[in-house]
């Protein structure tokens, strides 16, 4: 991260209704999953070239490229080829959350890929994976072990950016704080073992930038996580708003961007390449400014 001076992570959730000029898929005589998977690929490498150096990870929305059956995980693994090969890292947003037994494949898929008698199957190697904590600790613990095996890392939902957080994040426990709060607290126990010479741990959370009154509290509650800021742009988040995820330094923080980049040139009238690459310079300019 600190050879990139970033902590921008670009958001790739591929509207196949919105997908930049030129990214393929003109193919006539193949299926329409393949058709579309091959422009998402074009589409997807595109906004990497075009804002990797002013990037730190791109943040692939699984249920963009699943939606395509076959031909989109097939898109998802040349995607997250193409940002390793571009020196980003990758982060598998998915949001799983499952018992012990489900969670260990969903982490094998994602991670480290799984032994058969067939031979090893390879997953798709993400450094980071988003994990849903609602069924509890045991759901988690199989992913914070598959991560630390790989040397990857795990981001648990800990206050969302979605306006429906409130409806059970923000519930008061009768034994006092929010549910949010106590979540927080599984993160910081779960990732006490796995705290690295920088002081970040390998067990972060998802706190929406959209809600930014709860970021210090959060930091208070997690010393050592890394915080997925997600929700700045078009859900209405601003960097400036952000500052308290940075206590622990630059790395404290990853601020996730997605339409607001990949959609910046219908706003300007620019190249989309062009407008990309500007939106993702300005918020990692304002993110640097933070830490």
């Amino acid at each position: 991260m600190a050879e990139r001076e970033s902590q921008i992570v670009l958001g790739l959730d591929p509207d196949l209704g919105a997908l930049w000029p030129g990214s393929g898929g003109e193919a006539t005589g193949i299926a329409p999953a393949e058709r579309a998977g091959s422009a998402v690929i074009g589409h997807c490498r595109a906004l990497i070239d075009a804002t990797a150096q002013a990037c730190v990870a791109v943040k692939l929305q699984l249920a963009c490229f699943e939606r395509l059956g076959a031909p989109g995980w097939s898109a998802l693994e040349a995607v997250a080829a193409h940002a390793k090969t571009c020196g980003l890292l990758v982060i598998a947003d998915g949001k799983r959350g499952d018992i012990d037994v489900t969670a260990r494949a969903y982490a094998s898929a994602l991670i480290g890929g799984v032994d058969t008698p067939f031979g090893n199957v390879d997953g798709l190697g993400a450094e980071m994976v988003t994990v849903n904590p609602l069924m509890g600790r045991d759901a988690i613990e199989p992913f914070v072990t598959t991560a630390r095996e790989s040397g990857a890392g795990v981001l648990v939902l800990v206050r969302t950016s979605n306006p429906g957080a409130a409806d059970v994040e923000d519930l008061e426990l009768a034994g006092g704080g929010t549910v949010w709060e106590r979540l927080a607290g599984l993160v910081d126990e779960l990732g006490e073992h796995g705290v690295g010479e920088a002081g970040i741990s390998d067990v972060g959370a998802v706190v929406g930038a959209t809600e930014p009154r709860h970021l210090a509290r959060a930091r208070e509650l997690m010393g050592n996580a890394t915080f997925l800021l997600p929700g700045v742009g078009a859900q209405g988040g601003r960097v400036e708003d952000l500052a308290p995820a940075f206590t622990p330094g630059r790395a404290g923080g990853l601020i996730a961007a997605s339409r607001s980049i990949a959609n910046a040139h219908l706003a300007t009238g620019e190249d989309p390449a062009a407008a990309a690459r500007a939106e993702a310079e300005r918020l990692r300019a304002a993110a640097w400014a933070l830490a």
